[in-house]
């Protein structure tokens, strides 16, 4: 067995975690022998974060023979606000857009920021299901995640017509113990006033810019059905 081996088989570990349904991001980190040394999750909130760790204790030792101490695992919720009643449940991930590319253009001052997203099965996209959004800006380090947040809406509105009701109140990314975390903010305009929302992302091998695209999903893909 090969040296990559070890962690190949917990990259892979990493994608199953994912596919929980209360888990949107996970990421192990483990010791020269390969066994899991730190794990951390980012749940969505309405399961007890012991819960999230039996689950977690599960899949890994009935998919993959590894025992992962419960000592090890963090689980960081976000968004405890919740879903609004009758909404489909955190788990139901069929139907969601994907995050396929973000790329970023500079002209003397100014920042152009495309996101590429494939819409789901169902969607009447041109292109297979793939659009394009755009974002201007300045190209102020402050203004670079909000960009990226703008893009992914204007992409997402093209693929949801309900989604032009939404608008970044504000994207960023924080420190949350050793991770780094997107958080975004978005306002619903709904007819009588605005409702807030927050989504959140980790930040894998330091693509911030893609955290935040995702973390903008996770505040809008429950949503956005109800509005529809």
């Amino acid at each position: 067995m090969g040296d990559t081996q070890p962690d190949l088989e917990l990259r892979e570990l990493e994608r199953e975690l994912c596919r929980l349904p209360d888990i949107s991001a996970a990421r192990i980190v483990a010791d020269e022998t390969g066994m899991p040394t730190e794990v951390h999750v980012l749940a969505l909130p309405g399961k007890h974060p012991k819960q999230v760790v039996r689950d977690i204790q599960s899949v890994a030792l009935a998919s993959f023979g590894i025992e992962i101490d419960r000592r090890v695992v963090s689980v960081v919720q976000f968004g405890a606000d919740g879903p609004p009643a009758g909404e489909p449940a955190a788990g139901a991930q069929a139907g969601r857009p994907t995050i396929e590319a973000i790329t970023a253009e500079t002209s003397g001052l100014r920042s152009l920021v495309r996101v590429t997203m494939r819409g789901a099965a169902g969607h009447d996209a041109e292109r297979g299901g793939e659009v394009v959004g755009f974002a201007e800006g300045s190209i102020a380090a402050a203004t670079r995640h909000r960009l990226v947040a703008t893009a992914t809406l204007d992409a997402l509105r093209q693929l949801e017509p309900a989604a032009e009701c939404l608008d970044v109140e504000s994207a960023q990314v924080l420190r949350v113990g050793p991770n780094e975390v997107a958080v975004v903010t978005i306002v619903f305009v709904l007819t009588g006033g605005e409702q807030l929302v927050s989504g959140s992302a980790l930040v894998r091998n330091h693509q911030d810019t893609d955290a935040v695209a995702r973390a903008v999903l996770d505040a809008t893909n429950r949503r956005l059905p109800q509005l529809a």
